[in-house]
C-alpha cells in the first residue's frame, strides 16, 4: 500500500518519446553528413556549369564518353589552374601580368574591384602557409574579464616603432562567438600573453561552442588520463 509520502516509480518512456529521441540522433548523424555530400556536390555542379561551356566541342568528353560526367570540368580547371600558375612563376608570366595590372590600374573602377579581389586572394591562397601560430589567454576589454585569442606576428614597421611600449608587442586576433572569423586585431605586451597548451584547432572548437566544448585533455575539471 503506497502512501502519500512514497515517491512515485520513475515512469519508462513511451514509444513515441524513443522514437522521437531516435529521430533527433539521426538527424545529428545524418545532418552533416548529407549537408557535407550537398554542398561538394553543388559545388561541382557549379564548376562543371562555368567550365564545360568555354570547352570547344571537338575536345570536349562528352564527345567520347557520350555522357556529361558531373566533375570533369573541376578536372580540367585544376589542370588549367596549376598551368596558369606554373606560366607564371616564368620570366614572361611576370612580365605579362606585370603589363596587364598596369593597364587594369589606369581603369578607376576596374582597379579598385581587382586590387580587392586580389588582396582578398593572396591573403587566402598565397599565403596559406602563414597561419596562427598559438593559442592564447588574454585580459580583454578590461583587465578581470579573460578572453581566449590567437597568436599571428609580432608587431612589426610603424605599429612597433610608435607604440608606447617597452618590450615586444604581439599580434593577437580575438575572435566572436559563434563565428570566429570576425573579431578584433589587438597588439598585446608579450609579458600579458598567456601561451595556452590547447592547439589553435581546440581553441577553435572551444570559442565556436562558446565554451561547451572543451578539449578533455586539458580540462581541469576532468580526471587525469593515466
Amino acid at each position: 500500500m503506497n502512501t502519500p509520502f512514497d515517491e512515485e516509480p520513475q515512469k519508462r518512456p513511451g514509444l513515441l518519446a524513443g522514437l522521437r529521441a531516435s529521430f533527433l540522433t539521426g538527424i545529428v548523424v545524418i545532418a552533416p553528413v548529407g549537408l557535407t555530400i550537398w554542398l561538394i556536390w553543388s559545388v561541382v555542379g557549379w564548376i562543371d556549369g562555368v567550365v564545360l561551356p568555354l570547352v570547344p566541342g571537338t575536345i570536349s568528353p562528352e564527345q567520347y564518353i557520350g555522357i556529361n560526367l558531373r566533375g570533369v570540368g573541376v578536372i580540367i580547371f585544376l589542370v588549367f589552374t596549376v598551368f596558369v600558375g606554373w606560366i607564371a612563376k616564368g620570366l614572361i608570366g611576370r612580365s605579362l601580368i606585370q603589363i596587364a595590372e598596369s593597364m587594369v590600374d589606369r581603369m578607376p573602377v576596374v582597379r579598385s574591384v581587382y586590387s580587392g579581389i586580389k588582396q582578398i586572394s593572396e591573403t587566402v591562397f598565397a599565403q596559406s602557409e602563414r597561419s596562427f601560430e598559438k593559442a592564447c589567454l588574454i585580459q580583454y576589454p578590461r583587465r578581470g574579464i579573460w578572453a581566449i585569442g590567437f597568436v599571428s606576428i609580432p608587431a612589426k614597421g610603424e605599429v612597433a616603432e610608435r607604440a608606447e611600449t617597452g618590450g615586444q608587442l604581439l599580434g593577437v586576433f580575438v575572435p566572436t562567438t559563434p563565428n570566429p572569423t570576425s573579431g578584433f586585431l589587438l597588439y598585446f605586451p608579450a609579458e600579458d600573453v598567456i601561451i595556452l597548451d590547447m592547439s589553435v584547432e581546440e581553441a577553435a572548437k572551444l570559442v565556436i561552442s562558446a565554451g561547451l566544448v572543451y578539449p578533455n585533455g586539458k580540462d581541469p575539471t576532468q580526471p587525469p588520463e593515466e
